[in-house]
């Protein structure tokens, strides 16, 4: 909702088929979607439950490399048990702490 407000576009998706659906109508793989390859997203924002309910979709197109690249974000419970932050991965990966 809070996306909504600042012009963001989205789907509220609870069940395994209907993040899917979505998934795959964002990414072009789905008869229903109608976008051509210029109007897909850039940018796709997941909640962490969502995620891990088509985990293996989600990789698989990360490895793709394509468009829309995919943002995994904490739901409104806070992150899910074992995931970490974006800024606990940033840490890692180069040293620094934002």
């Amino acid at each position: 909702m809070a996306f909504k407000l600042v012009g963001v576009e989205g789907t509220i998706a609870t069940s395994r088929s209907e993040v899917l659906e979505a998934f795959n109508k964002v990414t072009g793989h789905s008869e229903l979607s109608s976008l051509s390859s210029d109007e897909l997203p850039k940018v796709l924002i997941l909640t962490e439950s969502a995620a891990a309910q088509i985990e293996s979709e989600e990789i698989e197109w990360q490895k793709k490399g394509k468009f829309p690249l995919i943002v995994e974000i904490p739901g409104l419970n806070g992150h899910l048990e074992g995931k970490k932050s974006l800024s606990d991965a940033i840490r890692e990966a180069i040293g620094v702490q934002i």
